[in-house]
């Protein structure tokens, strides 16, 4: 470390200048070489206050989605219909869309509504449906935006008490006819099937 000094003072002849910043750098790494330590030694993560504030969330895989909706078309052609059948996740991104040969045009995208309002909504559409009939004060539920459809044949898909997304199916003769399809999807992937009083 003399040497050093001593050849940078034979470069440089502003000596006590060069010692200053050497003392400097060498405090600084001194320093930082002890926080290290210090941080390796409590083995506390350095982002632990972060994470706290952190929530896990369960997520629906692609795998139960497309068993869900495969299971409701199923359960539809089995009953003499012909329809299609969406499953959104939580936040109402739709992760599966099955259309059955010979559903109408309209029932890709009412079957997706459903979903994106059972999953929203955390409830049944035919609850909201009946609802608006019910108590005409709250009719503008329906409007709150423009994937919002209040008929019955959604479902929220849910484990526990976490609703991990929705299931909703379009196209047979009648909104409880496409719920008792809905619901078959939800049976077949162990997610809860019954709402409101007698749930299970």
């Amino acid at each position: 470390m003399r040497s050093f000094l001593d050849l940078i003072a034979f470069l440089n002849p502003n000596l006590e200048t060069t010692r200053k910043i050497m003392k400097t750098q060498k405090t600084f790494l001194q320093n930082l070489a002890l926080v290290s330590l210090a941080i390796l030694v409590s083995g506390v993560p350095v982002s632990l206050e972060a994470s706290d504030d952190l929530r896990e969330e369960k997520v629906l895989p692609l795998s139960l989605a497309v068993k869900a909706a495969s299971a409701a078309v199923d359960q539809c052609r089995q009953d003499g219909y012909k329809v299609s059948a969406a499953v959104v996740d939580r936040g109402g991104t739709l992760k599966v869309l099955l259309r059955a040969d010979g559903a109408g045009p309209h029932t890709p995208d009412s079957s997706r509504k459903k979903a994106y309002t059972s999953a929203s909504l955390r409830r049944p559409t035919m609850e909201f449906a009946d609802l608006i009939v019910k108590v005409p004060n709250v009719q503008a539920l329906r409007d709150m935006n423009d994937q919002i459809l209040m008929l019955g044949g959604g479902l929220p898909i849910q484990f526990s008490d976490d609703v991990v997304g929705g299931i909703g199916v379009g196209g047979a003769p009648g909104a409880h006819l496409d719920e008792n399809c809905a619901r078959a999807g939800l049976k077949l992937i162990g997610a809860k099937t019954q709402f409101g009083k007698n749930s299970d």
